[in-house]
């Protein structure tokens, strides 16, 4: 039997409502312990607690501009490092060694480590954003120019174009291409770094709501706080996909 795929979106919605629906009825009927497992109604009401004495939006701005600085920072170090460490070998022979090493390890564990150097405020959960992107955009930035096809290249330099030329028109599209394909995954990664850093050290952000949660064994408020930033990454996902289909266009 096959399925229309226009009705994939209704089925999603039918299927996570019957599990909302089984979640709650067995909480109510005291099934779930509330200390580990709370109700979805119970959920939703801290949820909205949060929002309704409005102490959340300065958490949400502290995590928000931790992550988003990160990302800046680590996308535009990613690409300048990756373009010349593909460009010029002997670079690529310092820094791409240190890059493995970094990748490597889940670059998570450096969140005490900035703590301590940066204090626990703003810098250290950009440096741990910061990480997290620019290692990945690098091996993005710097496969995609490895990868362009020779031909193109030898096509550019056979008519006379110089290493600017072969930036502008061969390499920098084949980036854009290869950047913005690995966005979300840097989306991700960005608000994974800012929120881990507050999670270990901070007075404010996302990361230490969600440690406070956890030292009051408040399960209600840890999962509350857990769906809200997913539905936003996932906005902020959407937001980079239409994105990428805008100027992509052309590939």
């Amino acid at each position: 039997m096959m399925l229309d795929p226009k009705y994939a979106l209704i089925r999603q919605f039918i299927a996570f409502s019957l599990f909302l629906i089984l979640w709650e009825a067995a909480g109510y009927a005291g099934m779930l312990n509330p200390l580990y497992m709370p109700a979805p109604t119970e959920i939703w009401r801290a949820l909205v607690e949060l929002f309704t004495d409005g102490r959340i939006w300065i958490h949400i701005e502290a995590t928000f501009t931790a992550a988003l600085a990160g990302l800046a920072l680590g996308i535009a170090v990613g690409i300048v490092l990756g373009v010349i460490a593909a460009l010029m070998p002997v670079v690529s022979e310092l820094v791409q060694p240190v890059m493995l090493l970094l990748n490597a390890v889940p670059r998570v564990i450096l969140a005490p480590l900035f703590a301590i150097w940066l204090g626990i405020g703003l810098a250290s959960k950009v440096a741990v954003s910061f990480s997290l992107v620019a290692v990945i955009i690098f091996f993005t930035v710097y496969t995609g120019i490895r990868q362009v096809d020779r031909r193109l290249v030898e096509r550019i330099i056979t008519i006379g174009g110089d290493r600017w030329a072969l930036l502008r028109h061969v390499y920098l599209p084949s980036v854009a291409a290869w950047v913005l394909g690995d966005l979300k995954v840097a989306v991700g990664f960005a608000f994974t770094g800012a929120i881990v850093g507050e999670f270990v050290a901070a007075s404010r952000g996302l990361g230490y709501l969600l440690s406070f949660a956890q030292s009051t064994f408040n399960a209600a408020l840890m999962m509350a706080l857990i769906l809200m930033i997913m539905a936003v990454v996932l906005v902020i996902f959407s937001l980079a996909n239409r994105l990428e289909k805008r100027l992509l266009r052309w590939n």
